[in-house]
């Protein structure tokens, strides 16, 4: 046997188990408010009739009837329900329209598959469900004026979210905001996500400043030779071999400069928690072209006679 129970919804109670699917409380409890209609249904195996009572506030302990509840249980009243051809039965609870007056409180609706009342359960198989009934009242709107955020962060360029939905970038006002509670979100790359809970109170700006910590990694460098001079986005950084720890992720300009070896320049990417393996090799640079000509030695000397000689016969050339 089971129920099927929901002040709007239908709410499904297996015996021995209950299973709650909707308008359920914190504590596992079904709200509804005093005038509802709870619509109650299951399914019962074996028995053509089901006998539904209730036990709760001011009532008596055994029970009484779901639509009587001055007909006690335990004198034999029972909210009887036929049970079709499908083993399936429902009865829909109003509960403003019974015979007595029922109190604000938590009920228990009791379905057994015989006429015993709660003090003759062990000779029946049943199920049971708790619906706490409250009593209505009557709530009155005032106007509501919106708020407005002001989003700032260091650095700027951030992305917003608001509960998820994305707003702009910082340096960022939004006005016109429903007051509430709301989830706010910055974002950059390069930059730990920062999230931050924002109250919007009516007719007030709300300020939010927030700033982003740099996400880094590490480099280790090393050099053939060893001994050259690292600079990293033209800043000095040492003498390989060198680890460099807390760079920020992405790209980099990596320099290594020896004297005697060509300038050596590369791009390195920086991944986040990660150490990056740079090895460079520098090829040695040319020697200048002075040192060049020493090398080789002096020109092979031409006698001085012959030069003479070879002016004198051009001379007397051009003479004749």
């Amino acid at each position: 046997m089971n129920i099927l129970c929901s002040a709007q919804t239908a709410i499904l109670i297996i015996i021995g188990c209950l299973v709650l699917t909707t308008c359920v409380s914190a504590s596992g409890e079904i709200a509804a408010y005093i005038g509802d209609t709870i619509p109650l249904s299951g399914y019962s195996y074996g028995s053509p009739t089901v006998y539904l009572f209730l036990t709760g506030p001011n009532l008596p302990v055994n029970g009484v009837a779901l639509n009587d509840i001055t007909a006690r249980a335990d004198e034999g009243h029972f909210t009887e329900v036929s049970v079709d051809g499908n083993d399936h039965w429902e009865y829909p609870w109003a509960t403003n329209a019974i015979s007595g007056r029922l109190d604000a409180g938590t009920y228990t609706v009791w379905v057994v598959n015989r006429p015993n009342d709660r003090s003759q359960l062990a000779k029946a198989d049943y199920s049971t469900i708790s619906i706490r009934l409250g009593t209505p009242r009557l709530k009155v709107n005032s106007p509501v004026t919106p708020g407005a955020l002001i989003l700032n962060t260091s650095p700027e360029g951030a992305s917003v979210l608001i509960d998820d939905i994305y707003r702009g970038s910082t340096p960022l006002i939004i006005e016109r905001i429903e007051p509430g509670t709301y989830g706010v979100t910055f974002s950059r790359f390069g930059y730990a996500q920062l999230f931050t809970p924002v109250r919007v109170e009516s007719g007030k700006t709300t300020e939010v400043s927030g700033a982003l910590i740099p996400l880094t990694g590490s480099l280790d460098i090393t050099t053939s030779p060893a001994g050259a001079r690292i600079l990293l986005d033209t800043i000095s950084l040492g003498i390989t071999p060198v680890s460099l720890p807390n760079v920020t992720v992405g790209n980099h300009t990596l320099t290594v400069v020896k004297e005697g070896y060509v300038t050596a320049e590369q791009r390195v990417t920086v991944v986040e928690d990660r150490t990056a393996q740079i090895t460079i090799s520098l090829l040695p640079a040319s020697p200048p072209l002075v040192d060049t000509l020493r090398a080789a030695g002096p020109a092979p000397a031409i006698p001085i006679a012959g030069f003479i000689t070879i002016l004198l016969v051009i001379r007397y050339l051009r003479r004749e």
